[in-house]
């Protein structure tokens, strides 16, 4: 078995202004901290009509295909920008965590990482923010749901901000754990531990600005991990975003690089127990190029070694 890598260049065409935080370059450092590491290499496809439809209405993609621009850009909210390759770009993320989830109960590997942009854990049923078009890890969770017949899926996101879209995707389907550790006070501003679901099955972890790495893995072992071991999912989906590193700009937490590896090592065995070592990874934040490129490798790293 093995580790597959799904991305596609036309992730690289959704092109935002200057000085934007999600830009080009994340990408780049991405598959350059992943070049040397033996993976399958999967070219993402792009993502079908009725993958879309489970979590977003028709008028949601309408919308955004009448957003795209012919040139230069068009902005979506104060944050989220669409450029004449977005909308490729988007069906491609969408599309690779589709796949991912295909490749992994396929049995073809043994887990799998989506390195793909636009991000998006913020994308709503019709409202596209924080940089997010569609709900790519919610997408993939219902078709382990409706396509494969699964009866549990997990989802963790240790992006350090909360995953506001996931959860409104998917926070009616008792069928899904979805557990968001993040940044409180921080930006969508969502994310409290009352905010519970239909079922229980949303766990929200606020993390105040300052948050060491012993604070989070204490939190993790205490809170997230049992949370998940109970849920006994037959999937484990990861929203990987790396923007709870200390040299993160856009927030204040104080993780590590080699906290990326243990909390991947840590889901990586409760998926051993519950579902057969199953798991799929999105890339979502990270804006410091150097912190994000060694975050990544950290995380895809363990899942290689982890596949093997």
């Amino acid at each position: 078995m093995t580790t597959a890598l799904i991305t596609h260049p036309d992730c690289l065409d959704h092109v935002t202004p200057p000085g934007h935080p999600e830009q080009v370059a994340r990408l780049d450092a991405v598959l350059g901290a992943l070049e040397s590491m033996n993976l399958l290499r999967v070219k993402a496809p792009l993502a079908a009509e009725d993958d879309l439809l489970r979590v977003h209405p028709q008028s949601h993609i309408d919308a955004i295909r009448k957003a795209a621009p012919d040139t230069g850009w068009r902005q979506l909210d104060a944050d989220t920008h669409m450029s004449p390759g977005s909308l490729t770009a988007a069906y491609r993320a969408a599309g690779a965590c589709v796949r991912a989830v295909d490749l992994v109960l396929g049995g073809e590997v043994a887990n799998a990482f989506a390195a793909v942009r636009p991000p998006g854990h913020h994308a709503e049923q019709d409202v596209p923010m924080g940089f997010c078009l569609f709900g790519n890890v919610a997408i993939a969770a219902k078709h382990a749901l409706e396509h494969h017949g699964l009866d549990r899926v997990a989802i963790v996101d240790f992006d350090v901000h909360h995953g506001n879209g996931t959860q409104a995707l998917l926070e009616d389907d008792p069928r899904v754990l979805f557990v968001s550790s993040h940044q409180m006070p921080l930006w969508p501003g969502t994310g409290r531990a009352d905010e519970t679901g239909v079922a229980g099955n949303i766990l929200n972890v606020p993390l105040p600005p300052g948050c060491t790495s012993k604070r989070f893995r204490d939190t993790y072992e205490r809170v997230v991990f049992p949370a998940v071991d109970a849920f006994a999912p037959q999937l484990l989906l990861i929203s990987a975003g790396f923007d709870a590193h200390r040299d993160d700009p856009l927030a204040q937490l104080e993780w590590t690089t080699e906290d990326f590896a243990w909390v991947t090592s840590r889901l990586c065995d409760l998926a051993d127990i519950h579902c057969a070592g199953r798991v799929v990874s999105a890339l979502e934040g990270g804006y410091d190029l150097e912190a994000l490129g060694a975050s990544a490798a950290a995380h895809v790293r363990v899942l290689e070694e982890r596949g093997r």
